[in-house]
C-alpha cells in the first residue's frame, strides 16, 4: 500500500511526481521545482522522507518500483511524472526488476491516473564505449555493455512508447555525486600517472544544470506531444587535462607526475582499483562527447557558468562527503 506523508499543494496548480526524488539527480530536480514554480511536488522513493513543513507543496510517497501494488495511487492527481529512479549496480536481476520492470509498472500507474507528461533521466551509457565525438541523438546505435545500461535502454523504450521525453546525460557532477568526481580523484591519487598522448574530451553536466533542463521539459505542455530523446550535457566538452587541473585547484587532487603507455596505465589501475571496469576506464580515457544543442534550444536554458565554477560551488561538499 502506498504510504503518503501529507502536505498541502497550492490549489489550482500542477502536480509533479519525482520518482527517485531522494537520489542524486532527483533531489536536484525537487529543489529546482520548488525554486521555480508553485507546482505541487510529490517525491516517490522506497526510503520515504521526512515530514515537510506545514504549508509545503512537497509530499513524500513511499513506494517500491519492484512492487506494483505499492505504486497504486502514487500518480493520482499528478500532471507530470519525472522518473529519475534507477539501480546502477551489477546484479542483473535487480537491474531488470528496478530499471525495466519498475519503469513499466510506474508507466502503467501513470497511464491509469491520466498523467499528461513523462520525463525520464536515462544515461549515455546506452551507447556503450566510444570513442564518440559530437554525435547527435540519432547518430549512434545502442550498444549497452552492462546489465544496468541494458535495462535502462529497455526502460527508455518503454518511456518513448508512452510518448515521453528521455534525457541521456554522460557524466553528472555536483552535490550528491558519489561516482564521477570521487572516482577520478581516487584514480589520480592511486596512480599518479597518465597515458601518453591521452587528452580525451568528455561531456559533463552539473546536476543543478541538468535539473533546470529536466524541470523545463516537465513544465512544457509541448512535451506531451510525442517521444523525444535529448543528450544532456554542457555544450562545451571538457578536455581531461582541464578536468584534472580543475580538480587539482579545487580539491587538491594531485596532477599526474609522469606519462606512461596506455597498457601500463591500465595495468596499474587494475591493481590499484580492481572494481573499475574496462568500460568505466574507457569513459575517462577516450573521447565521449555528445551534441546537446537540441536540449538547450528546446528548454531555452543557459548552460551555466561551466565546470570550474560548478566545482567550486560544491568544494565543501566534495571535501566532506565525496571521498
Amino acid at each position: 500500500m502506498t504510504t503518503v506523508t501529507t502536505a498541502t499543494a497550492p490549489v489550482g496548480t500542477d502536480t509533479v511526481l519525482v520518482a527517485g526524488g531522494t537520489g542524486f539527480i532527483g533531489r536536484a530536480v525537487v529543489r529546482e521545482l520548488q525554486a521555480r514554480t508553485g507546482a505541487g511536488v510529490r517525491v516517490l522513493s522506497s526510503r520515504g522522507g521526512t515530514t515537510p513543513p506545514a504549508g509545503s507543496p512537497v509530499r513524500h510517497v513511499r513506494a517500491d518500483l519492484t512492487r506494483r501494488d505499492s505504486l497504486r495511487g502514487a500518480c493520482d492527481g499528478v500532471t507530470t511524472l519525472v522518473h529519475t529512479a534507477s539501480y546502477v549496480g551489477r546484479d542483473a536481476e535487480r537491474c531488470t526488476a528496478v530499471n525495466h520492470d519498475g519503469t513499466l509498472a510506474l508507466l502503467d500507474e501513470a497511464r491509469r491516473a491520466g498523467v499528461a507528461r513523462v520525463v525520464h533521466v536515462s544515461t549515455a551509457s546506452v551507447y556503450g564505449s566510444g570513442p564518440h565525438r559530437g554525435a547527435r541523438e540519432e547518430d549512434l546505435p545502442l550498444r549497452p555493455e552492462s546489465a544496468a545500461s541494458a535495462s535502462r535502454m529497455r526502460a527508455e523504450q518503454a518511456v518513448l512508447d508512452a510518448g515521453g521525453a528521455v534525457l541521456r546525460p554522460h557524466l553528472v557532477h555536483g552535490e550528491g555525486d558519489r561516482w564521477v568526481v570521487p572516482a577520478i580523484d581516487r584514480l589520480l591519487r592511486s596512480v599518479p600517472a597518465w597515458p601518453a598522448d591521452c587528452d580525451p574530451h568528455i561531456s559533463m553536466i552539473a546536476v543543478r544544470d541538468l535539473a533546470r533542463c529536466v524541470v523545463s521539459l516537465a513544465l512544457d505542455p509541448g512535451a506531451a506531444h510525442g517521444p523525444e530523446i535529448f543528450h544532456a550535457a554542457d555544450p562545451r566538452p571538457v578536455p581531461m587535462s582541464r578536468l584534472k587541473s580543475a580538480l587539482h585547484r579545487t580539491l587538491g587532487t594531485p596532477l599526474p607526475s609522469v606519462t606512461i603507455s596506455r597498457d601500463e596505465h591500465r595495468a596499474r589501475i587494475r591493481r590499484a582499483l580492481p572494481a573499475l571496469s574496462d568500460h568505466q576506464y574507457a569513459l575517462l580515457t577516450e573521447d565521449h562527447w555528445y551534441d546537446a544543442d537540441k536540449l538547450w534550444a528546446r528548454t531555452g536554458q543557459h548552460p551555466g557558468p561551466g565546470l570550474e565554477s560548478r566545482l567550486a560551488e560544491c568544494r565543501d561538499w566534495y571535501l566532506r562527503y565525496g571521498s
